[in-house]
């Protein structure tokens, strides 16, 4: 089992600016809006499969096409600069689906945060706010694909929720990686994104002896974190990433 001082040192040395260039948070750090953070971190996180350097040019391109305000495009609801976009599984009515919830959500008055802020604290944890969250975007969309399913996935299936996780850090914790714009949630209660990468280096280290990368996972190695730091075990990511470039 590897030390909280080896953990402590390598969240230390790999939490910083030089992490964000492969990241695909780099694409989120350019705004300042709190909306239009908030939506292009959603966005980048939903994105957030496969090889980077696939899909951080698909992000680019997205956000170029979205002009200098997302949430303007998204208000705006003209995605016809889209025509013929998309990713891997996400086709473009998948990803045009998205963006059109989007779009009802932010001319409702409402934002991604007072629709997180609603499901957590009408649920009371962060697994039971996902399901909300996920429901919203159910009920309010038609004629996409499975590309949609997947890219906002059922937090009911059991699978990780790697993104929305991702997603979450990013909103909640603050540090020169981190954007920190959401407050009604502690750190101590985010969920570490777990993917096969992670899974791998964090069964190599002993923190994790689930063989499926299921939320049970997320939910045993988050928990071994928080031996570690039990108000910021999400901190570990870094660690955990970086210990697999070591």
């Amino acid at each position: 089992m590897i030390t909280k001082n080896e953990l402590d040192e390598l969240a230390e040395k790999y939490e910083n600016k030089i992490f964000i260039e492969t990241d695909p948070i780099q694409t989120v750090h350019k705004y300042i809006k709190k909306e239009d953070i908030e939506i292009s971190a959603f966005l980048a996180s939903l994105f957030a499969y496969g090889s980077r350097k696939v899909f951080i040019p698909k992000l680019n391109y997205l956000f170029t096409k979205m002009g200098k305000s997302p949430l303007e495009y998204v208000k705006k609801g003209d995605f016809s600069s889209l025509k013929g976009f998309n990713y891997r599984f996400g086709k473009e009515n998948d990803i045009l689906g998205i963006l059109k919830v989007l779009n009802k959500l932010y001319n409702s008055g409402e934002t991604l945060e007072t629709l997180f802020k609603y499901g957590y604290e009408t649920i009371g944890t962060v697994a039971g706010m996902f399901e909300i969250v996920t429901d919203y975007f159910y009920s309010n969309v038609k004629d996409v694909g499975e590309g949609f399913y997947f890219m906002v996935a059922n937090p009911r299936n059991g699978g990780a929720m790697k993104r929305m996780c991702m997603f979450l850090r990013w909103m909640v914790r603050k540090s020169d990686v981190d954007l920190g714009i959401w407050d009604f949630i502690p750190t101590s209660e985010l969920f570490i994104p777990l993917d096969t990468h992670v899974a791998k280096i964090s069964r190599e280290m002993g923190l994790l002896t689930r063989k499926s990368n299921d939320f049970k996972a997320v939910i045993e190695l988050t928990n071994n974190l928080k031996k570690y730091d039990s108000n910021d075990p999400v901190k570990y990511d870094f660690a955990i990433y970086g210990k697999g470039i070591n």
